[in-house]
């Protein structure tokens, strides 16, 4: 089976969409018999490409709501100094997501949060007081007109 074909990649799309689909009615959107889908699926598991399944959590419904994007300059550009701020990072429950980007600054984070006065405090008590960090710019979220993540 070639790792990336045509059909692969319409599994890999549709499981994207509904990671809960049966297999039989992948099988039909795929255009494959079931045995032959699942194989597939199970070898796209076993060699990494597929790496897990998750349920997408509306944060509103949880008590969230509030999403910021926040940029993260370190004031040192070592290894230890990274690896120490995504220590730190990693410990923190509002942060989402955590980016090593290229650019002005190291890093970029999806922080969730209740309220704006909770992310206040993750900014100011949390964030802030990290030694590493050098500067923090917030970008609210406003509104997600395409939001694809699984």
């Amino acid at each position: 089976m070639a790792e990336n074909d045509l059909i692969n990649q319409k599994i890999l799309r549709v499981l994207s969409d509904d990671g809960r689909i049966s297999n039989i009615d992948l099988a039909d959107q795929v255009g494959l018999s079931p045995s032959a889908c699942l194989r597939r699926v199970q070898e796209l598991e076993r060699n990494g490409t597929i790496s897990g399944y998750r349920a997408v959590i509306n944060p509103v419904a949880v008590g969230g709501g509030f999403t910021t994007y926040v940029t993260v300059g370190l004031n040192s550009h070592t290894k230890s100094s990274q690896e120490a701020f995504e220590r730190a990072i990693t410990r923190s429950p509002e942060v989402r997501e955590c980016h090593n980007i290229t650019g002005s600054v190291e890093y970029l984070l999806r922080v969730e949060a209740p309220s704006l006065t909770a992310y206040k405090t993750f900014h100011t008590e949390i964030l802030g007081v990290l030694p590493q960090v050098n500067s923090i710019t917030s970008y609210v979220v406003m509104g997600s007109p395409k939001d694809t993540r699984a």
